[in-house]
């Protein structure tokens, strides 16, 4: 205790106490640098001043997406660190941390609900779960959304966000690029919608699998898109890559990338799209205050 703390009266102590506030008031722009307050980011649907898309989870993505309420599928359950894989620390402390930060199982999240009108099956893939990585789990729920979707004859609709392959679960991981394209012929053979929304980063094995095997795909723009990083490529070719690189503009520009679609037109761009591949009569739509329920 300093000698002012020592003479000052505990009332007066009490008056200039720190007082904690949020560590989360305010977030600042990776591109233009600019602090912006929560409240704002969260009315502009997670997108900064500048125009950059910010990454938003599963909650917030079904949020933004479907017309009202919507259902969760719960994901299939698999087997728990199938090689005993260890690093620095164990696999299953690394999972044991991404499902308490997230509150999620593993990378995926299914809603079934209605996009201006159309019901659809959407999967989200949540980069803040180990980099949105795919392994087992991640692999059943793309499955298991292609399962939902033929049930309920509506298209599916995945957003995708990952840095690649699970690497802690070695060739297991990687089997999950055949097994997922096996989801996306499914859809195919029912005569269903698949349509892809490319978001910021969508990289590696998930790339070279069911991110570009759509009917349709659109990005969010300045989405980072390809399998393997531009620092990577750089260092390989030993060139100076073009401006914006993999990047959605750059990509939609080459033909990969069917349209780059800000983030409050994705839900009018994919209902009008739905509705021309589900042959649905455009109708108005009222967005109803959002909810979530559990499937049973």
């Amino acid at each position: 205790m300093s000698w002012l703390q020592r003479i000052t009266p505990p009332g007066v102590q009490r008056m200039f106490d720190k007082r904690d506030t949020p560590e989360n008031l305010w977030v600042k722009c990776p591109v233009s640098g600019e602090m912006v307050f929560n409240k704002d980011l969260e009315a502009g649907l997670h997108v900064t001043p500048a125009g950059h898309h910010m990454r938003i989870g599963p909650a917030l993505r079904f949020k933004y997406t479907f017309d009202g309420a919507w259902k969760e599928v719960p994901l299939p359950e698999v087997a728990k660190d199938p090689l005993k894989f260890r690093d620095d620390k164990p696999y299953t402390a690394r999972i044991s941390a991404a499902r308490k930060k997230t509150g999620r199982e593993d990378a995926m999240a299914i809603g079934v609900g209605s996009v201006q009108g159309v019901e659809t099956t959407i999967l989200v893939q949540d980069f803040a779960f180990m980099g949105g990585s795919l392994g087992m789990g991640a692999g059943e729920g793309f499955l298991k959304a292609c399962e939902t979707a033929v049930e309920k004859r509506t298209p599916l609709v995945c957003f995708t966000a990952a840095g690649g392959a699970r690497m802690q679960e070695g060739a297991l991981s990687l089997m999950q690029m055949p097994r997922t394209t096996l989801g996306v012929e499914m859809l195919r053979e029912a005569g269903l919608p698949y349509i892809v929304v490319l978001t910021d980063p969508t990289t590696g094995g998930v790339t070279a699998s069911y991110a570009m095997l759509g009917d349709v795909h659109l990005a969010e723009p300045g989405a980072l898109i390809g399998f393997a990083g531009p620092r990577v490529i750089e260092q390989t070719i030993r060139e100076k890559l073009p401006e914006g690189f993999q990047r959605s503009e750059y990509l939609q520009e080459k033909g990969m990338v069917d349209k780059v679609v800000h983030r409050k037109d994705l839900p009018r761009t994919l209902g009008n799209i739905l509705r021309v591949l589900m042959k649905r009569q455009s109708g108005s739509v009222a967005k109803a205050a959002p909810e979530t329920e559990t499937a049973e």
